[in-house]
């Protein structure tokens, strides 16, 4: 498995690369833009993860303030001109608004066919952390809060709390204005989130749900805001691993596994 860094992006960001074992055919490739605070370093797990199930992965160096014309530029030069299909942008955070509207900006030479969207950024009002006397955030409160918002997971926890590329207190600064307005595309797309998201109401999720054609929505279980890096990551990235075949085994989406009985059902 390969796992390669560079290509200053336009956002001034550092792209990351996860490929396939050597001699394992890509099944597609997945184009990862990262959330408030977050670099593309910070989903190496999920690189990994999906790297070795076959697909290449590339987490961009975007930023929330990247446009969308921008972003699809960053992503198809990451891409390259025969990237492995299909193509799927992922996003997590304002990232996955991002990904919306770089899905809705038609560019022959990047041909995306599905989105992932995961832990989608709030387009309303979120909560924040505890405020001092003045109205401020409490510094070591404002952290712990936003740990707690983020991941149950200790091992995400701990790399969160070591990174020092990684902005503490982004999670609660407001989402761009370019991003309010998020596109509806046609596409199929997958939406991951926590049901326990404190962040972002799962019900404005199923909203954003029920206006996408084709979308398929996977609720975690107390789940949190960063549900590619909460505890249950192994189960997310199950699910999209599941989701991916069937893109690529039939692109209406059609059902490669039916369960017809499980305990207590």
């Amino acid at each position: 498995m390969t796992t390669t860094a560079g290509l200053t992006g336009a956002a001034g960001g550092t792209t990351h690369t996860w490929e396939p074992p050597s001699g394992i055919a890509p099944r597609g490739t997945l184009l990862v833009f990262p959330g408030r605070g977050e670099h593309g370093r910070v989903y190496e797990r999920f690189g990994l993860r999906l790297a070795a199930d076959g697909y290449v992965v590339h987490a961009l160096g975007s930023t929330p303030g990247l446009d969308a014309t921008s972003a699809l530029a960053l992503a198809t030069a990451l891409a390259g001109p025969e990237p492995a299909v299909p193509v799927v942008l992922v996003g997590s955070d304002t990232g996955a608004l991002q990904a919306l509207q770089t899905v809705a900006t038609a560019d022959p030479g990047l041909p995306v066919e599905g989105v992932i969207l995961a832990g989608t950024a709030p387009t309303a009002a979120a909560p924040g952390p505890p405020q001092d006397a003045e109205g401020g955030p409490e510094p070591q409160d404002g952290w712990e809060w936003e740990l707690a918002a983020r991941t149950a997971c200790p091992t995400h926890r701990r790399r969160l709390t070591d990174d020092a590329a990684f902005v503490r207190g982004q999670l609660t600064t407001n989402v761009p204005a370019h991003l309010l307005d998020a596109a509806r595309p046609a596409l199929p797309a997958l939406l991951l989130h926590g049901e326990a998201d404190p962040v972002t109401p799962p019900e404005e999720i199923r909203e954003l749900a029920a206006q996408l054609p084709r979308a398929t929505l996977a609720v975690l279980h107390d789940g949190l805001h960063d549900v590619l890096n909460d505890a249950a990551h192994r189960t997310i990235a199950a699910a999209v691993v599941q989701w991916l075949e069937r893109l690529r085994t039939d692109r209406s989406m059609s059902p490669l596994l039916t369960v017809e009985s499980e305990p207590g059902r």
